[in-house]
């Protein structure tokens, strides 16, 4: 018998899901609902810039959980905070030392605030990004599991069982903002700068 691609953690009824956007989220938390998952969407990403952009993923994000009933939690936004916790490390490509220090930082959080809110478990929208490190967001979903006692982090690849196809129909159907990169003022580069 063939291993479903989706695997829900023993016991996992309800999980706080790290939102980095609507588009990214859609197909997840559709997944997640019609397998009796209930997300608590949580959207910290300290790492957008400028603020404009900030806001306008933010404000789709909550749109996209109201219009399902579901609760949405907005983070901090403290982009002077991110930037000194990256320092030194700007001039690293995507998916290099910044990008995972930036994934532990915001997953940590979540993982944070899955336990003020009761719950054990807590995953990211992150991992469903085919320009995303996998090995990268899975490390530092499980380092935040080690900082914040009591909680697991379900490491899951949401690019599989059709969810990425999904995300795409999922964004012309619900007309959402759809950003051409990553979040922070690093990743903006030109891709023929992106290895230097």
């Amino acid at each position: 018998m063939k291993k479903p691609a989706i695997i829900v953690p023993e016991g996992c009824k309800e999980v706080l899901l790290h939102a980095c956007c609507a588009p990214c989220s859609s197909a997840i938390v559709e997944w997640m609902v019609q397998h009796d998952v209930h997300p608590t969407i949580f959207y910290y990403n300290p790492n957008i810039w400028p603020r404009e952009e900030y806001e306008i993923r933010k404000q789709e994000s909550k749109r996209h959980a109201e219009s399902l009933g579901l609760t949405w939690i907005d983070g901090d936004y403290d982009h002077e905070q991110w930037r000194q916790n990256v320092c030194g490390l700007e001039g690293e490509p995507e998916r290099g030392r910044r990008c995972e220090l930036c994934f532990t930082l915001r997953l940590t959080a979540a993982a944070r605030e899955a336990k003020e809110l009761g719950l054990q478990y807590f995953t990211t929208t992150l991992a469903s990004s085919r320009w995303k490190s996998l090995e990268q967001i899975e490390r530092a979903g499980h380092q935040a599991e080690q900082t914040v006692a009591g909680t697991t982090f379900w490491a899951q690849n949401w690019r599989k069982g059709g969810l990425y196809e999904r995300r795409n129909q999922l964004l012309k159907e619900y007309a959402f903002y759809n950003q051409q990169y990553c979040g922070c003022e690093f990743s903006q580069r030109p891709s023929g700068e992106q290895n230097k």
